[in-house]
């Protein structure tokens, strides 16, 4: 009895030190949708019922939805952003101009009546009666006839006809690769509200935040077609492509799809004649699809070894990173590039075996940062885009390229990135809105590379080790939930007993460098020098005259710990000796030794981000 007593109290007081913030909620959405679709015009009508679920502390007289499509008009934000960025997106933009002087038309500007994307809301009610709205751009206002009380579930009904744009971004008609509809923001989405308020955002470029919640979604069109998408599909039997016994199902002319999905906060689909459709299933259970078009051997050959490779990816990145929680997950030809839906992704197909596998690996990983951890992409851009980066190059070079693990620093590219981005001016801090950034070039490279370099180099202050118990520990935490990074950085203090506050503060908030130096050594001292104003600690190897290696540690006084030893094979056999703390308001350390030196080196594994590697060793003459 006393055993069970002591491991209940274990488990109780490991569960408070690590519990989501106090009073969290999160909200929730049903969604049951009805969509018929003239696949000649490239319009739908649609209906849907949603049941939104106030779990907030306080009632809501208003409520908005997301009307994405309506971006793909002349005089929209988005066409107004493309003409004005100093590099807008090559797929959204047309360079009238020379290489040397551009002059950038949107893409939007040109769009005909015909060609343009729009919803429009016919009949909306609220638990019956009928409520105010009115259309703002990309959002939808409703006013609501009672307001839904905190605690309580309101059941919206909604019909809205709409047009699919031509391809521009991410979703839209006949893609460059001849796929017919790429259906990803393709309905009223109903908007974010959470303990910072609604998340209002216009459709400028950028990505999402949304409500998890389950997704019952019946699609009528052309019995022709082949349809990819989110959820699992219902009635493989009566459609096209997906089983060798089907016998598609037809009512004046059209077949009726049916896909379901549990605890998602987005669905996305695509559908073209031409599609085919392949499977496999992971060890761990995952049934991954691919959807594609065929369009010679090289490109079947290679979906074919992608779609070997993406099993195998669900199998290692559940075990590094949580387990995949979902029984699908489908890889479906569509959309401009690559772009990451609720158990689903769009991907252009037309690849080399790299690239696709580099784009798949992407994507689905996603299924952890930003699907498993409903994370606000318009705000922590690169908490969702860099952690998703730094799963996919962990994954790609153990899967693909077969390196398993590297000794040294494995995102070293992305670190090479930060650093051009950090020496160009053009660096702005990691915390601005994902939309504000004065270039494409600022915000890609802080929010894929960067935010891969903060990740990698959070196991360089805490120990690889305490990193690799973090990102499981947060899955526990924060899965199917909505965590800031705040909250990353509260469950890595927790597992490594270190303070984090000054390097998140620093890294993320600012654009500080880091940029240490051996500055003398003379025999037996050894002087290190911060040249920057952005502290860290050091790991020193030192050579001696002798042959043989000493690991000196230099905590940094404000982590308030020290990291544990670290496996890499270079530090094996070598002693490691923890120094006194660092001060980051003292720009020198210096080290007192018993026997001479011949070489020093600080950080071997290449995972501190120095600007300025070149001082960064010393070797006797």
């Amino acid at each position: 009895m006393r055993k069970l007593f002591t491991l209940a109290f274990f488990m109780l007081v490991n569960t408070l030190l690590f519990a989501q913030r106090a009073g969290y909620w999160q909200q929730a959405v049903d969604y049951k949708m009805d969509i018929d679709v003239d696949e000649e015009k490239y319009q739908y009508r649609g209906k849907m019922t949603l049941n939104y679920s106030n779990n907030s502390n306080q009632s809501l007289s208003k409520v908005y939805f997301h009307l994405y499509f309506n971006a793909f008009q002349p005089g929209s934000m988005m066409d107004y952003r493309l003409a004005n960025i100093s590099d807008p997106d090559s797929r959204m933009a047309t360079n009238l101009g020379t290489k040397d002087n551009p002059k950038y038309q949107s893409r939007i500007a040109t769009l005909t009546p015909a060609q343009i994307g729009y919803q429009k809301v016919d009949a909306l009610t609220v638990n019956g009666k009928a409520a105010t709205y009115k259309i703002d751009g990309t959002l939808l206002v409703v006013d609501l006839p009672q307001a839904i009380e905190a605690g309580s579930t309101a059941r919206f009904e909604m019909q809205w006809t709409a047009q699919v744009p031509e391809q521009i971004r991410r979703s839209g008609r006949n893609s460059k690769e001849g796929v017919a509809l790429s259906m990803a923001q393709w309905y009223p989405k109903m908007a974010h509200f959470d303990e910072f308020g609604w998340h209002l955002d216009e459709y400028i470029a950028r990505e999402f935040v949304a409500p998890f919640g389950d997704f019952d979604v019946t699609i009528h069109l052309n019995k022709d077609y082949v349809i990819g998408g989110s959820g699992k599909l219902q009635n493989p039997l009566s459609v096209k492509g997906y089983h060798k016994k089907a016998k598609v199902i037809a009512e004046d002319g059209k077949a009726t799809w049916h896909f379901k999905a549990e605890n998602i906060h987005d669905f996305v689909w695509a559908a073209d004649p031409n599609f085919t459709v392949d499977s496999a299933q992971s060890k761990g259970g995952v049934t991954v699809y691919t959807v594609f078009l065929p369009t010679n051997k090289e490109v079947k050959d290679n979906w074919k070894t992608a779609l070997s490779l993406a099993t195998e990816f669900f199998d290692y990145t559940s075990a590094r990173f949580g387990a995949y929680p979902w029984p699908t997950y489908s890889i479906v030809q569509g959309g401009d590039g690559g772009m990451e839906y609720g158990t689903a992704t769009l991907v252009t197909g037309g690849r080399n075996i790299k690239s696709l596998v580099g784009v798949i690996f992407h994507e689905a990983a996603h299924s952890w940062y930003q699907h498993l951890f409903g994370i606000n992409e318009t705000v922590d851009e690169w908490f969702d885009e860099g952690f998703t980066s730094y799963v996919q190059e962990l994954a790609f070079q153990h899967l693909f390229e077969k390196k398993g693990a590297l000794e040294t620093n494995p995102v070293i590219d992305a670190y090479r990135a930060y650093y051009k981005l950090a020496l160009s001016g053009k660096e702005e801090p990691m915390s601005l809105l994902a939309d504000y950034y004065n270039s494409n070039y600022a915000y890609s490279n802080e929010a894929y590379n960067k935010g891969q370099v903060l990740a990698e180099q959070l196991g360089y202050i805490i120990g690889k080790e305490n990193l690799q118990k973090t990102f499981l520990k947060f899955y526990d935490v924060w899965k199917l939930k909505h965590p800031t990074p705040n909250d990353f950085k509260r469950i890595a203090e927790e597992v490594s007993g270190i303070n984090l506050k000054w390097y998140f503060n620093l890294f993320i908030n600012t654009t500080r460098t880091i940029d240490y130096g051996v500055t003398s050594v003379n025999d037996q001292e050894i002087l290190i020098t911060n040249k920057s104003n952005f502290a860290m600690p050091i790991d020193l190897l030192v050579h001696y005259a002798d042959g043989t290696k000493e690991l000196f540690y230099i905590p940094l006084r404000e982590m308030r710990g020290e990291k544990p030893a670290e496996n890499f094979s270079m530090y094996e056999g070598v002693k490691r000796t923890v120094l006194e703390d660092w001060f980051w308001t003292k720009p020198t350390y210096s080290l007192k030794l018993e026997k001479k030196v011949a070489k020093v080196e600080i950080d071997p594994s290449q995972r501190l981000a120095d600007i300025e590697s070149s001082n960064n060793s010393y070797v006797q003459p």
